[in-house]
């Protein structure tokens, strides 16, 4: 959550500073915190780091004052941006750099961006994969995750 609400994203590389904005940048953090994990035999950790997710977003809703009976519905958009998000960003890792700077460009501005905020934030992202990469999971699941 911290390395998702950093001021550089919002001032250096124009994410918009709103409720949609934070949540694409903690997806984003959430993502590359998942996807480190993927294959290192700690699927239970990995499932339980996404519920933990749908269930602050839950408590985040409740504080907005959202109905319990609305709060379905819109964890239920949050989970389909959320899986869709994901799905994309890991095809995009898959195929390379440019079809990653078009995921971000779709799901982070979808407002429109420069092309040097999109560049600058798909190299963070790329730095981001390659930092946690060398990052031990023991330090992970400590909590000790270091992005650039």
């Amino acid at each position: 959550m911290a390395a998702a609400r950093h001021v550089r994203f919002y001032e250096d590389m124009a994410v918009a500073d709103s409720i949609d904005g934070r949540f694409d940048m903690i997806v984003l953090h959430l993502f590359l915190v998942l996807n480190r994990l993927k294959g290192e035999g700690v699927e239970d950790i990995r499932q339980r780091l996404t519920d933990e997710f749908f269930a602050d977003m839950d408590r985040s809703l409740r504080e907005l004052g959202v109905s319990d009976v609305a709060v379905g519905k819109k964890v239920r958009r949050i989970a389909e941006s959320y899986y869709g998000r994901v799905m994309a960003y890991d095809r995009a890792l898959a195929v390379g750099s440019s079809a990653l700077e078009e995921a971000i460009s779709r799901n982070v501005y979808p407002e429109g961006a420069s092309g040097e905020s999109t560049r600058a934030m798909t190299g963070y992202f790329i730095e981001a994969v390659n930092r946690l990469a060398s990052t031990p999971v023991k330090q992970i699941l400590l909590g000790e995750v270091r992005f650039p």
